[in-house]
């Protein structure tokens, strides 16, 4: 059974008397493990359909069914718990509280959760050693080169310990050393079977996927195996 399924889903958004039909029915599977680009240029609804991926976003139209469950018609409460549990976020712009070191970074989702206090910081250290900085737990975002803040950023997104982890964009404020240290990072995960989903504009980082899907003007245009 696919971990995502996606089923003519349509997303029209209404500004005053215009709509804009940012998805135009999107059908697609995705298995466990996984690991997959999205590319398009601006405008096809990369991020669209990620948000929809993520719960972030419900369609207007169309059926989305998560691990088995129909998730396209929840409210708002209950797409947060799908969240909270399922799906690890990584975006571009790293989304770091400024006044917490990394280590309190990573503790956030887990004071969500409830985790005592002495678990959280045991949880939090392994993942940051994991992503290769536990050397680093005590410093602050502003004393952290960029890769090193999308570390702390990855090390937070694993923290519930999601199936999933959509990334927007994940390299696109890094160098190229930088970024693909960032993406042999996705790679091990996918390796122990986390699904990934990213968005890119650059086809090096989509190299690392197994298949790519083209988005052009809220459609799929084509879906491809990538050169990995």
């Amino acid at each position: 059974m696919s971990l995502i399924k996606l089923e003519n889903i349509k997303k029209v958004y209404e500004m005053g008397k215009i709509k804009v039909h940012a998805l135009k029915g999107i059908t697609l599977s995705i298995n466990a493990a996984d690991y997959l680009a999205i590319m398009g240029p601006s405008g096809s609804g990369k991020s669209t359909l990620m948000n929809i991926i993520g719960c972030l976003d419900v369609p207007s139209h169309g059926n989305y069914i998560l691990d088995g469950k129909k998730v396209s018609k929840l409210g708002d409460s209950e797409l947060a718990q799908i969240r909270n549990k399922q799906v690890g976020f990584v975006f571009q712009t790293f989304n770091l509280l400024p006044r917490l070191n990394a280590q309190k970074n990573v503790e956030l989702p887990l004071i969500y959760a409830g985790m005592l206090k002495k678990e959280r910081e045991i949880k939090s250290k392994k993942l940051l050693t994991k992503v290769g900085l536990g050397h680093r737990a005590h410093h602050l975002p502003s004393e952290l080169s960029g890769g090193q803040r999308q570390r702390v950023a990855i090390a937070r997104a694993l923290a519930n310990n999601p199936k999933i982890i959509l990334a927007d964009e994940p390299t696109g404020n890094l160098d190229t050393t930088s970024g693909e240290e960032i993406m042999q990072i996705f790679d091990s995960l996918n390796r122990e079977g986390v699904t990934i989903i990213l968005v890119t504009h650059e086809a090096f980082i989509a190299d690392h996927t197994t298949h790519i899907i083209h988005l052009l003007d809220g459609e799929i245009g084509k879906i491809v195996a990538s050169s990995k």
